[in-house]
């Protein structure tokens, strides 16, 4: 299936884009996200922590990823 990911921060820089269209196996789960978004785009390894937003909550990576879910990644935030 393929689903859009909102991305801000380095992790728009490295997927090239604030929005992508990604393709997963049906049934898979956030934590399957993560390991084929870093396949894809190694760079996102370098990241002290990524969080992943799953419609508008944190995901801990056991949820099931449905075609119309909004996937949202956040990367580390620094600022004062």
């Amino acid at each position: 299936m393929e689903i859009d990911i909102i991305a801000y921060g380095i992790a728009k820089d490295i997927l090239g884009g604030a929005t992508i269209r990604f393709e997963i196996e049906n049934n898979a789960r956030v934590n399957d996200l993560l390991t084929r978004l870093r396949h894809e785009y190694p760079d996102l390894e370098k990241l002290t922590s990524l969080a992943v937003a799953l419609n508008e909550d944190y995901a801990n990576g056991d949820e099931a990823i449905n075609p119309n879910d909004e996937i949202v990644l956040i990367p580390p935030v620094s600022g004062g």
